[in-house]
């Protein structure tokens, strides 16, 4: 046997029957904080600053990059302009 209820009623309606609190002013006081966090940090988001603190950490890396490169196209270089000490003729 199979009983099927249907019951039409809100969210609203069913915390209520069900004794559930109502978390509505709890999540607009939370909205209403997230709103106002997100604008301060926006505010701190100045592409200069960013540029200033980024920059420098990405130059740093890319010229020890860069002198990786060459030490090692150095090193290269000189290993192929040296003789073979193999003990060919």
């Amino acid at each position: 046997m199979k009983i099927t209820i249907d019951v039409d009623c809100t969210p609203e309606e069913a915390r209520h029957f069900l004794g559930l609190p109502d978390v509505a002013p709890m999540q607009d006081e939370m909205m209403a904080e997230l709103g106002r966090r997100l604008k301060s940090n926006l505010a701190s988001m100045d592409p200069e600053i960013l540029m200033k603190t980024w920059l420098p950490a990405g130059l740093q890396g890319l010229e020890s990059a860069q002198k990786m490169f060459w030490s090692q196209m150095g090193q290269a270089a000189a290993r192929a302009g040296k003789p073979d000490k193999g003990g060919g003729a």
